[in-house]
């Protein structure tokens, strides 16, 4: 592809010629012949500072936002979108022949991407999925590194997935996704708001920055999906440029309407209420936020042309997530339940869906992110104490952070509460100290790592899958076999 191929759909003028591409990159240490070097403003340095460098290694041409006096150089307004515009050129527009299905919010994302991919593939489509867990194209799984991937990486994958004989694509969409604009170059058929609460303020500042990055969404996409539920869902709802759809567990003024809702430790029911339909609902897994995920996956699938009565039959044989709510096989007197949640919502949403089944006590084991947002950690243990009936306190990827320093953080979440709790800094200690004290009927909610199968510590990553954990702490304790 040659390069004002790969510049199409950009306004630019050069005299340079018109070379062969061979690859594009943001890493001037990967430059060489055929390549165009794309000047990226980030956190740490400034991709214009290593132009000149870029070129000297055989770049065919350098695209920037400042005038670097440089013989090969293409001025542009936006070097991120610019990249993603050229990155969809590069890789043959994929993302012209796929139907593209975003979802954003601080909660929820993945297990409605999950969602709206099952019910897609029951409707007779090939789907692909991009997000925190891993990327699905088809059948075929990749390992995933961000939850967005940047723009090189993710018209690569929608590339793959055009050539896999996919037809649409499911997306978790982050707000530093947005921010950083890695989806440029992209038109959503459908954009799903889940929810927007404290997290990532180590990043945007305030939420409203952050409620200003996900809004972004919504200036690429045809049909809005929002929740009617949440306080910027509803500012979101009469902000959006696009068409808008709403849904609700509580307000009939919403297009979907959840009533009658039941749970059991097995699952949900309830019944929806769209557009004068009413139709019974099932799926596998317990809570508000599940129903509020259902809602989100039906009228999104519903947006792209799946029947809602379709949607809802697919909905019956949906199993599950990784990480989320998931149950852990055990046979124990008490049950284990492993869950993603590493924000306020996240563990007010799990500890209030674990109580509406909870036989006997809620035990939860938690901790708080370290280099991250230091105001969310006692928020935190205020939720898991008032929601708990006992807690452990541990550590959760500390990273540089000193473990103890964390904690201390987060204690004084625990002062306006009477709830016993533990303090165990090492996480693998402080899971067999909860499976060596836990009741017959308790419900041990393991908080935070999910689907996550490592801890960031201090000298580096180490492997830590806890569903592995217990099932060996637990082999060695009196002969108890999952």
């Amino acid at each position: 592809m040659t390069l004002y191929e790969v510049l199409n759909g950009l306004d630019v003028e050069s005299g340079i010629p018109d070379v062969e591409i061979t690859f594009l990159t943001c890493d001037s240490r990967q430059a060489e012949e055929g390549c165009i070097f794309f000047c990226i403003e980030g956190v740490r340095s400034d991709g214009h500072d290593y132009a000149a460098a870029a070129l000297q290694r055989g770049a065919a041409a350098v695209v920037c936002r400042k005038d670097l006096g440089l013989s090969r150089q293409i001025l542009v307004t936006d070097t991120r979108e610019a990249l993603g515009i050229c990155c969809n050129n590069f890789f043959g527009r994929p993302a012209d022949k796929l139907t593209l299905m975003a979802v954003t919010g601080t909660n929820g994302k993945t297990t409605v991407t999950y969602l709206i991919k099952h019910i897609l593939e029951k409707a007779g489509h090939r789907v692909g999925l991009i997000g925190t867990i891993h990327n699905e194209i088809d059948d075929v799984t990749l390992p995933a590194r961000y939850t967005t991937p940047d723009p090189i990486q993710l018209y690569a994958i929608f590339a793959k997935m055009a050539e896999a004989g996919c037809t649409h694509v499911v997306m978790e969409v982050s707000s530093h996704a947005l921010d950083q604009q890695r989806v440029a170059g992209c038109r959503f058929a459908t954009g799903a708001f889940t929810n927007l609460t404290q997290d990532h303020l180590d990043y945007h500042g305030t939420m409203e920055q952050y409620y200003q990055a996900k809004k972004k969404l919504f200036e690429i996409c045809d049909t809005a999906i929002i929740n009617l539920d949440d306080e910027y869902g509803r500012r979101l709802l009469s902000e959006v440029p696009c068409k808008a759809v709403s849904y609700s567990c509580q307000s009939v003024e919403a297009d979907y309407t959840a009533h009658d809702i039941n749970f059991t430790q097995r699952g949900s029911r309830f019944a929806l209420m769209a557009s004068h339909r009413l139709l019974r609902v099932k799926m596998s897994t317990p809570g508000y936020f599940s129903v509020a995920n259902a809602l989100t996956a039906l009228g999104s699938c519903e947006a792209a042309g799946v029947s809602l009565e379709e949607a809802v039959r697919a909905l019956k044989g949906f199993p599950g997530v990784p990480g989320r709510v998931e149950i852990l096989p055990t046979n124990t007197p008490y049950t284990i339940i492993r869950d993603y949640a590493h924000s306020p919502d996240g563990l007010q949403k799990i500890l209030e869906t674990v109580r509406e089944f909870a036989p006997a006590r809620v035990v939860c084991l938690f901790g708080c992110a370290g280099n991250r947002d230091r105001a969310k950690r006692p928020i935190m243990a205020e939720i898991v104490a008032r929601l708990a009936d006992f807690c452990i306190l541990t550590s959760d990827n500390p990273r540089d952070e000193d473990p103890m320093r964390i904690i201390e953080d987060a204690l004084p979440g625990f002062e306006p509460h009477k709830t016993p709790y533990e303090v165990i800094v090492d996480r693998y200690d402080a899971i067999e100290w909860a499976l060596q004290n836990a009741r017959e009927d308790d419900v041990l909610v393991l908080a935070g790592k999910g689907h996550e199968d490592y801890q960031v510590l201090h000298y580096g990553t180490i492997h830590f899958d806890e569903k592995e954990i217990v099932q060996k702490l637990l082999e060695e304790m009196e002969g108890n076999t999952p």
